[in-house]
């Protein structure tokens, strides 16, 4: 079946086509999540064919969801493969927080200090496609300081905090948070000669025999449905673990793996090191600090942060990293807040990705409930009005309220951090013996973080408490010793998966090149933060999004200048390839 620009354009189920059939088109698109659909936009009005091919359905369903099973070293330090990642339309946009950061300078710097860094490009690569990525991910416009997206430069976070070592003007935006495929699944729809196949699931990378292009997909459902899928160029955009994982799981042509000749693929793993910690006393009126949200005139939520400055960065030989005012551990009923017992209380209702950060492994039981009843008790009125406002501004409102944000009435605060993770050859993910439903090895996941990792939060943390400090406006009390298991608390962080097939220009350490192509394969590109050698401070949605943007440009190029591809109409191309 070739797909072209006369074709009637839908998004189809795999089940319906007859088993055995051959799929062409000029683009494949392995994914259907920020980095696939925000590509396959880029492609509308114009007379490439493009195939997405989506391995999940329109909702979650449990089977195709068990697809992403795996195991870990240790689960106490990384979550599960299926969490934090959704095999569906959409992708894990489905239940994303919507934070939107860009990466800064210094993250794509060769630092000598932090072993296997820099980008074979500048910053500057990607600024002619961030301000896209914004809009894309509906964070407003491409402008991440205070004096500039805020009205009148918006507040300090306190009043009177002017430090050296860090910055409080940098923004984090907030998406509504954007479910892409239900957002742009219509504009897909209308398209001409975009076609999109759900529960089609890639199982394996056919290379040419020579190994320097990909000859075709080998695609399955569920179902037991088989076809394959060809195509003159190739994208995976399925994520920072399963681009890894079908890259390792190819291997008839090339032995150890597609691009794996030099073992990188699923190595280099990173997520990001976070925490909560301390307390903080600010000795300053109330009204002196404004650590929650602002909005700017398009009505984007915006917040401040503490941001570690470049120069302090190089200065003192730290990876990057951000701070931010948070409330006290809600497991802690000495806190006596109405409001967070509240929350304590509602664990059951809070999905396991945002569950985690709030309360850990914390165990409930009745013993554990009393406190924070009685808290509740003291306090009706606050958390009656609390309810209030996060079930009209974030369960029913269109543009959430991004999180929970409590004012202190004592101005007692905790600080909250995110930390670059340094690129480690010994974190890293493998393929378990054992398979899926459809015959594809599982992960392994051997997630680690390294001295140099404790040591930037560490020495960052002790220069913002030396600053509150310096400068009077309060004191931030912790205890040093208790660094390294507070930002293990929680282990990896969430659904950032970075790394696994980074980019580079010496193929002996990197996957793929500056133009995110696999490494001696022609025709076969990446579209993931599986490519980022460095994990900066920042979330990877908008980055991976403004990626995917570089990238349909480049293949926009190579398209134009192909020659015709030799199609083989009807033929049944499933012959030979691997279940």
């Amino acid at each position: 079946m070739r797909f072209n620009h006369y074709s009637i354009t839908m998004i189809i189920d795999a089940n319906s086509f007859p088993d055995g059939q051959s799929l062409e088109a000029d683009l494949c698109i392995v994914g259907a999540g920020a980095a696939g659909i925000s590509m396959a936009l880029q492609y509308i009005g114009t007379r490439t064919d493009v195939l997405v091919l989506e391995a999940g359905g329109v909702g979650e369903e449990l089977a195709t969801q068990a697809l992403y099973e795996g195991s870990v070293v240790d689960d106490r330090a990384h979550s599960p493969p299926d969490r934090y990642r959704q095999r569906r339309f959409g992708g894990t946009t489905t239940i994303w927080g919507g934070r939107c950061v860009p990466f800064d300078e210094i993250d794509f710097e060769a630092r000598e200090y932090v072993p296997h860094s820099g980008w074979p490009f500048g910053r500057e690569a990607l600024l002619p496609y961030y301000p896209l990525a914004n809009r894309l991910c509906e964070a407003g416009e491409f402008s991440y300081t205070a004096e500039k997206a805020l009205p009148g430069g918006g507040r300090a976070i306190i009043d009177g905090f002017e430090s050296r070592y860090f910055s409080g003007d940098t923004l984090e935006r907030f998406s509504c948070p954007t479910d892409f495929g239900a957002r742009y699944g219509h504009r897909l729809q209308a398209a001409e000669s975009i076609n999109v196949v759900l529960h089609a699931n890639v199982t394996h990378v056919q290379l040419e025999a020579s190994g320097e292009r990909v000859a075709a997909l080998a695609v399955r459902t569920l179902k037991g449905k088989r076809f394959i899928a060809r195509a003159t160029q190739f994208v995976l955009a399925t994520g920072g673990l399963e681009v890894a994982r079908l890259l390792l799981a190819s291997r008839d042509v090339q032995q150890h793996g597609i691009g794996n000749d030099h073992d990188v693929v699923g190595r280099f793993y990173m997520c990001h090191i976070a925490g909560t910690i301390g307390a903080i006393k600010i000795e300053r009126p109330l009204d002196a600090v404004h650590h929650g949200y602002e909005i700017t005139d398009e009505g984007i939520y915006c917040r401040r942060r503490f941001a570690l400055r470049p120069e302090t960065q190089r200065q003192n030989r730290l990876g990057n990293f951000i701070a931010r005012l948070h409330h006290p551990r809600i497991t802690d009923p000495t806190h006596r807040s109405s409001v967070l017992s509240l929350l304590y209380l509602a664990k059951g209702l809070i999905p396991y990705e945002y569950a985690m950060r709030l309360y850990g492994d914390a165990q409930s039981d009745l013993r554990s409930w009393l406190p924070h009843i009685r808290n509740v008790a003291t306090g009706p009125f606050d958390a009656a009005a609390f309810a209030w406002h996060m079930l009209r501004d974030r369960r029913l409102a269109e543009r959430k309220f991004p999180s929970i944000i409590i004012k202190s009435k004592a101005n007692l605060y905790s600080l909250d951090f995110h930390a670059e993770q340094q690129p480690n050859a010994g974190s890293r993910i493998t393929l378990a013996e054992s398979s899926d439903a459809l015959g594809v090895p599982r992960l392994h996941i051997d997630w680690r973080y390294t001295p140099a990792d404790l040591d930037t939060v560490e020495r960052a943390l002790a220069l913002l408490s030396g600053e509150f400090i310096r400068t009077g406006v309060g004191s931030f009390d912790y205890r040093p010793e208790s660094v390294e298991m507070e930002m293990t608390r929680y282990g990896a962080y969430g659904g950032h998966h970075i790394g696994t097939t980074r980019i580079g220009s010496d193929l002996r350490a990197s996957v793929v090149n500056a133009d995110c192509r696999v490494h001696g394969v022609n025709n076969l590109f990446i579209a993931s933060s599986a490519t980022f050698p460095t994990s900066s401070q920042a979330n990877p949605t908008l980055t991976v999004v403004a990626l995917a943007l570089r990238l349909a440009d480049h293949l926009k190029s190579l398209l134009r200048s192909a020659a015709p591809a030799i199609r083989t109409e009807g033929r049944n191309m499933a012959q030979g390839l691997p279940a």
